[in-house]
């Protein structure tokens, strides 16, 4: 069964057309343009999201030259908007998961955190989707519906009104593992009364579209991450891994029981396939390869491809806290501001680019740590993403986590996790199992550094992480 997947990102969408027999037979990517505005706000046109998945399915359409059985839909998650659901017309901007503006929502909020945690798996913050559609209806819409990104785009590509398990458990308004949203959480965030779309299962075929030629059924709709925990086939419980993205995002498979997270982290479902949910803990680094961005745009380095030719190998005593956009779990501290310390007159850029790449393992290694806390510890980690490509980073995971990493060897990990999900709406009877490829790392890194060193460094880091957001603004 030859399928189309489609990975809607947050700064591209990329499609891909896979056969079973020949893999990956077609390959587009489009990007898009997140805006970042004072006061911590994120948007995209939703116009152009719809533009890039059409652009991006249609040319690697073209570019297979072969029919298809399924289209499937990985989504970013927490992204925003509001929509007229009698024409699909947009009335609001899409705002991203990385908007921060329902900060102040959620302090007054603050006293309902435990039960939000104990119910949802979540932690009350704005990077959720309820948060920002709370946000959304009090100071910027409030006619038609507002709901997550993937609904929109389906009810475009379909005319259905849908969302799916593992997206709806990133809400905050969804109770772990349940079926339909919940009247009490809505109530909470003054959602009570809206109308949202039908949570379906990873293995439901949702309608069918024509956007893409003829006539096909879609399913297999989800979550980018939770694709990218299918494809790098981590089934069993304790298996992780790590998205080096435009952040880094890491998910631990849990199994059939979610652990709530006494260490920051938050529970989601992983897939939910033949009636029965699997569940992951995941934590985020805000800023992965947009800390390289920011490295690019100050003219430290001419783009990621330089980095490890330049980085240094011995920091010299700088330390970098890249938390360009706060830092997320196991903080949850928006406030926090991106810290660089130790620079001398003799510290080179050699020496800022290992410690932002260090920095940013750092932060991997600490959402480790509080997994061990609460899971099934890690002794291996996957790892996926454009910034695989960077030996340095990735040896530094391995320096500073303490445990292997296994580089997964394709770029398209989420679209491939989404592929399987669409061969196993159409058939159903087959397993999660029977729809992923086995693979063999392209890379595996083994910890060169001592278990003394790396709990060193990280003392070090995270004495610097703490100052990041203590600091008093005057």
């Amino acid at each position: 069964m030859t399928v189309l997947a489609i990975d809607q990102g947050t700064s591209g969408t990329k499609a891909i057309v896979v056969d079973p027999e020949h893999g990956v037979v077609g390959l587009a990517e489009v990007p898009v343009h997140p805006r970042y505005l004072d006061g911590g706000g994120v948007e995209q046109d939703p116009a152009e999201l719809l533009e890039s998945v059409l652009g991006a399915g249609r040319a690697a359409l073209e570019q297979a030259g072969r029919p298809i059985a399924a289209v499937s839909l990985a989504n970013q998650g927490e992204t925003v908007l509001a929509w007229d659901p009698a024409t699909g017309r947009p009335l609001s901007q899409a705002i991203v998961w990385q908007d921060r503006r329902a900060e102040a929502l959620c302090t007054d909020l603050a006293q309902h955190a435990d039960l939000l945690a104990a119910r949802t798996g979540l932690v009350l913050d704005p990077y959720f989707s309820a948060p920002k559609m709370a946000w959304l209806r009090r100071n910027v819409e409030t006619a038609g519906v507002v709901t997550t990104s993937d609904t929109w785009l389906l009810h475009q590509l379909t005319g259905e009104f849908v969302t799916d398990a593992t997206t709806a458990s990133r809400s905050a308004a969804v109770e772990l593992g349940a079926k339909d949203w919940s009247q009490e959480l809505l109530e909470l965030f003054g959602l009570d009364g809206e109308q949202l779309p039908r949570i379906t299962a990873n293995d439901e075929i949702i309608g069918s579209t024509s956007a893409f030629g003829s006539d096909v059924p879609v399913g297999g709709i989800v979550v980018d991450q939770q694709a990218a925990l299918l494809a790098e086939a981590c089934f069993e419980s304790g298996m992780a891994k790590c998205t080096f993205g435009t952040g880094a995002f890491l998910l631990s498979n849990t199994g059939t029981n979610p652990v709530r997270s006494t260490a920051g982290l938050t529970s989601s479902v992983a897939w939910r396939v033949g009636g029965v949910d699997s569940f992951c803990v995941d934590g985020q680094v805000y800023t992965a390869a947009s800390a390289v961005k920011w490295l690019t745009s100050l003219g430290v380095i001419s783009g990621a491809a330089e980095m490890d030719g330049i980085a240094e190998s011995d920091n010299a005593g700088v330390l970098c806290v890249p938390a360009l956009a706060g830092l997320a779990a196991p903080w949850w501290k928006s406030q926090a501001t991106a810290t660089i310390s130790g620079m001398t007159l003799s510290t080179g850029r050699g020496h800022m680019v290992l410690a932002v790449l260090q920095g940013i393992a750092a932060q991997v290694a600490e959402l480790v740590s509080a997994i061990d806390a609460d899971a099934p510890p890690l002794n291996r980690l996957r790892a996926d993403g454009g910034l695989t490509q960077s030996t340095v980073l990735m040896q530094a995971c391995a320096d500073i986590l303490q445990v292997p990493v296994d580089v997964y060897p394709s770029a398209h990990a989420t679209a491939l996790g989404a592929a399987a999900l669409a061969r196993l709406s159409l058939a159903p009877d087959q397993s999660v199992r029977d729809v992923v490829a086995d693979w063999t790392p392209t890379a595996s890194y083994e910890p060169r550094w001592s278990p003394t060193r790396a709990t060193e460094f990280r003392s070090a880091w995270r004495k610097l992480a703490e100052t990041t957001y203590k600091q008093e603004i005057s």
